[in-house]
């Protein structure tokens, strides 16, 4: 033995072997067909024989390779998600790391693993899905932030790829008429506006201003719709209510603010709704650190409760959803439509509005 190779330097552990069919077959006593029969739900073994060789698979750690299943038409085991966005937006954000978690634990309790990709745009998004389905990396994928014209719902129908868009698909999705090409999760974001807006206005707001997600987004345009018409339906204008976009990002949230509250005070807004809660929490911050107090001179609404939300001080007023369960629920209807089920549209919970310390009577 060389000094390197007794001090263990250059010296590369190698893999621990994958049990095999044969390996299998060779402690329960068949042959290897018979062990591609019991552990693959097919006919030709005894029922005795199927059990034996679940058990001996079990004890030895076996499982299939998901590949060589995906090559043979089986399934791979795995459900896929792309998520088109700049990355510092997401690594202070919850809600999408609540989402994740609850599509996780849906998926996990039927074996399904979940791959998760990171990417700049949609372009680039198209072509991981294409490469996906290319390649049988998934048996069905999970779409998130719908947009306006999305092109996804038509890829993946016309490659026959099972999916499952989580959010409305259209800007109004209750004037549509166009049929689903692929299953779709929803929240009712118009009803939710319409809270927030009735709320504020029923404390004596009237000069309102919504610092919205991203333009494009088929949520961020039903929010900005919802919110012109509440506002019309209680006669107010435009330049009493309106909204302005942002990356969803803190520093684009404070931004916002900055601008907000340089506007001249009798005509500066009275009430500021959040599209999330880390804008939110980067709002208020704008306004202690201009003396502005809350909310005896500005209300704050966050559009997602969260911890940040629950610990900033005043307490923020939010809307409350059980984003884990709206995972959930996205998971399973994948799930639904890989086991055959119809492609379908179904409605998750509507998030209600919690009233905290953030929110009040304008000051006079």
């Amino acid at each position: 033995m060389t000094a390197a190779a007794a001090s263990g330097d250059g010296i590369r552990p190698r893999p621990a072997r994958r049990p095999t069919m044969k390996d299998i077959a060779r402690r329960a006593g068949v042959s290897e067909s018979a062990v591609s029969f019991a552990l693959n739900d097919r006919p030709g073994v005894s029922p005795g024989t199927r059990e034996r060789v679940r058990r001996v698979a079990e004890e030895l750690g076996w499982q299939a390779n998901s590949a060589a299943r995906a090559l043979s038409g089986e399934r791979s085991g795995c459900a896929g998600l792309v998520l088109a966005r700049p990355a510092q937006t997401l690594g202070v954000e919850s809600f999408f790391l609540q989402l994740v978690s609850g599509i996780q634990e849906a998926l996990s309790a039927r074996r399904v693993a979940l791959l998760f990709q990171v990417v700049e745009d949609l372009d680039t998004e198209l072509a991981v899905l294409r490469r996906w389905w290319a390649e049988r990396r998934v048996d069905g994928v999970l779409v998130v932030d719908p947009r306006v014209d999305d092109p996804r719902p038509a890829l993946l129908a016309s490659l026959g790829l099972p999916a499952v868009v989580i959010g409305g698909l259209e800007a109004d999705r209750h004037h549509a008429e166009t049929p689903l090409a692929v299953s779709n999760v929803w929240a009712d974001d118009a009803g939710a506006m319409a809270s927030v807006l009735d709320h504020l206005y029923s404390l004596g707001h009237r000069r309102i201003v919504h610092v919205a997600g991203m333009r494009g987004l088929a949520h961020t345009e039903r929010r900005i719709v919802s919110l012109r018409a509440e506002a019309a339906r209680r006669d107010l204008t435009e330049d009493q209510v309106r909204s302005v976009a942002t990356d969803y990002s803190d520093a684009e949230g404070a931004e916002a603010t900055r601008r907000i509250l340089d506007e001249p005070p009798h005509t500066r807004p009275t009430a500021i709704v959040y599209d999330n809660d880390v804008m939110a929490v980067a709002g208020a911050s704008v306004a202690a650190g201009r003396g502005v107090p809350v909310p005896a001179e500005l209300s704050i609404v966050a559009w997602d409760d969260s911890a940040l939300c629950r610990v900033t001080h005043p307490r923020l007023t939010a809307l409350v959803r059980d984003t884990p369960g709206f995972g959930r629920l996205a998971a399973q209807e994948l799930l639904a439509v890989l086991d055959g089920a119809p492609v379908r549209g179904v409605q998750g919970e509507l998030p209600h509005l919690e009233p905290r310390e953030s929110s009040g009577p304008p000051g006079k």
